[in-house]
């Protein structure tokens, strides 16, 4: 009795020790398992570290050497090359200040500074104010309303004076990339960019072109704000394309430029004259054809330029007549008032014989009108 309960004794303790040894080795062998699996978390979380480390370093060396170029021109290098071209003009109006933009050309050794006529128009006390914040006082040289064109002279040093070069506007294609710099809203030295998307527009400004069309407009999706006018449209070189001039209220991508063609036509009489008077005069007003005007009016082409009016006593009178389509200039076909304006503007002068080819009811004909001068621009 007594050696079956020593027995059983023994038994449970062997019971608990066995027990009390497997928990161990449970024990064990979890922390083992647990030791491994966090030992591969750590060696995971290392490697997408080392990842991330790689990543990051290879962002910042991207960005670090990011060049955004402008058909092959580096546009920071572009910038630091024009900005010190580019001036801001301000003079006195009824109402406060008028600002604008210009830029420096040198012609025939004379520093002067190309902006807007109306960016100057009614004001006094009028200055220009280089890059470096030195400010001279300015005085109207020559101006044009049908073109809207400025010339300034500015009583500054020649060092201040850091000209660019004009290209001419007649090798503009459309889609080509141009740069605008001005000081929109008084915001100094602003760049912009974007495309020529379209060429030769017409634009009316009423107020000082007394409603006759400024021909052979450049079109561009550069952004243009107040404050732009009369700063340069740049092509990718840096040279001088156009004189930035208007945009198209509540529109977005919609801006107008004076082609440096004009420029270069007018700059000589601006300067040395005080104006110029080589816009030819046609005296007629019409309105493009459509095919849903030529639907209205039974005409035989949907393209070209219908007569509405001829002026008494202009150059056209006797020789235009209302409801004449104008088709061709010289030859050149045109499809509408665009056409018809700008190459008016570019191929003529006062005095000239144009021959017009007309549709006249069912007839084609062409009709040699001698071409005047615009009346004066209206007074301010």
């Amino acid at each position: 009795m007594m050696t079956s309960k020593r027995s059983s004794k023994v038994l449970a303790s062997l019971l608990i020790l066995l027990f009390a040894a497997g928990l161990l080795v449970g024990a064990l062998a979890s922390f083992y398992i647990t030791y491994r699996q966090a030992n591969s978390l750590n060696s995971q979380v290392t490697s997408l570290e080392s990842q991330v480390s790689d990543l990051r370093g290879f962002q910042n060396a991207t960005y670090q050497n990011i060049t955004i170029l402008q058909n092959g021109t580096s546009l920071t290098a572009l910038y630091e090359d024009v900005r010190n071209s580019i001036v801001l003009i301000e003079g006195d109006i009824s109402s406060g200040i008028q600002q604008g933009s210009g830029v420096v050309y040198t012609f025939s050794g004379r520093n002067v500074v190309l902006t807007n006529y109306h960016v100057v128009l009614g004001t006094t006390n009028l200055s220009v104010t280089f890059s470096d914040g030195n400010g001279y006082s300015a005085t109207v040289l020559g101006t044009d309303p049908y073109s809207d064109l400025a010339v300034l002279s500015v009583n500054a040093s020649a060092s201040e004076f850091k000209p660019l070069d004009i290209a001419s506007s007649s090798t503009l294609a459309v889609g080509e990339s141009v740069i605008a710099i001005g000081n929109p809203y008084g915001l100094v030295g602003s760049l912009t960019t974007g495309v020529v998307s379209a060429l030769g527009r017409t634009i009316t400004e009423p107020d000082t072109a007394g409603g006759y069309a400024i021909a052979n407009i450049i079109q561009t999706s550069t952004p243009i704000n107040p404050g732009n006018s009369g700063g340069p449209l740049l092509n990718a070189a840096g040279n001088v394309v156009g004189i930035t001039t208007a945009i198209v209220s509540n529109s977005q991508g919609l801006g107008f430029a004076i082609p440096s063609d004009t420029i270069l036509r007018e700059i000589n009489d601006l300067i040395t004259t005080g104006s110029y008077d080589g816009h030819s005069y046609l005296g007629v007003e019409g309105e493009d054809m459509s095919y849903s005007l030529a639907q209205q009016t039974g005409a035989s082409v949907t393209y070209g330029w219908r007569i509405e009016s001829v002026v008494s006593g202009g150059p056209s009178d006797g020789k235009l007549k209302v409801n004449d389509i104008a088709i061709a200039l010289n030859n050149q076909t045109i499809t509408n008032g665009d056409g018809l304006a700008s190459y008016l503007e570019e191929n003529t002068l006062p005095g000239d014989n144009l021959v017009i080819t007309v549709i006249r009811g069912t007839s084609q004909i062409q009709v040699t009108v001698v071409l005047g001068a615009r009346p004066p621009p209206p007074t301010t």
